[in-house]
């Protein structure tokens, strides 16, 4: 048995939050660091960042602690950074085009080949050299191309029409920033991002502090 498979959601989670504390070592030239200093960082305790690592084989010595370079690198490698995914958009609006001007897409392996639309208005634009396609070419876009990644920017009604095509054209992976929980088949991952769940987070958050 695959043993990723046997790793809990809670410890996936975690694993990009590890990813982007150890880059900022690496930026300030730290070579190596304990358990208990990445508690003091991160905020997780030190005893729980060493379960996480533990689901992976462990990464430290006793005595030395962490090569932040060799565990940065191992983190990268876990969370599938070492490859390359061909990307589409599938809205141009506001969140589709601050996710298409992303500098950071490139560092990540997101490679996208297409941006597309149904406003007349945007069709044609370009943004970072990929041309804004009108949406009724997507299906034949998504059937000459594999597509690894579909990101959905569309209004609530529409997204699980568009998140139905991107399946049945064999991509394997949604991020999904429409208002709704799509649903797909179990051989399909997906990441829904409610953007006002987190808002209303926060503002729980800061409402129960004057309790």
């Amino acid at each position: 048995m695959d043993k990723k498979k046997d790793i809990s959601m809670a410890v996936i989670k975690r694993l990009p939050k590890y990813y982007r504390h150890l880059a900022e070592l690496l930026r300030n030239d730290v070579d190596r660091v304990s358990s208990k200093e990445l508690s003091e960082k991160i905020g997780f305790t030190a005893s729980q960042i060493r379960q996480d690592f533990n689901c992976f084989g462990g990464f430290g010595q006793q005595g030395y602690g962490y090569n932040v370079k060799e565990l940065y690198n191992e983190i990268s490698h876990i969370l599938g950074l070492d490859k390359k995914y061909s990307t589409v958009i599938i809205g141009a609006g506001n969140i589709g085009q601050a996710l298409a001007n992303y500098s950071r897409f490139d560092k990540f392996g997101f490679d996208l080949k297409a941006i597309f639309d149904v406003n007349p208005k945007l069709i044609g634009m370009r943004i970072k050299d990929v041309e804004i396609t009108d949406l009724d070419q997507m299906e034949s876009f998504l059937a000459e191309n594999k597509v690894d990644i579909g990101i959905i920017c569309v209004p609530q009604a529409q997204a699980q029409k568009v998140a139905d095509l991107l399946v049945d054209n064999g991509v394997k992976g949604i991020w999904n920033f429409a208002p709704l929980d799509i649903q797909v088949p179990e051989n399909v991952s997906i990441e829904n991002v409610h953007l006002s769940e987190s808002l209303l987070t926060l503002v729980y958050l800061m409402n129960d502090l004057d309790k």
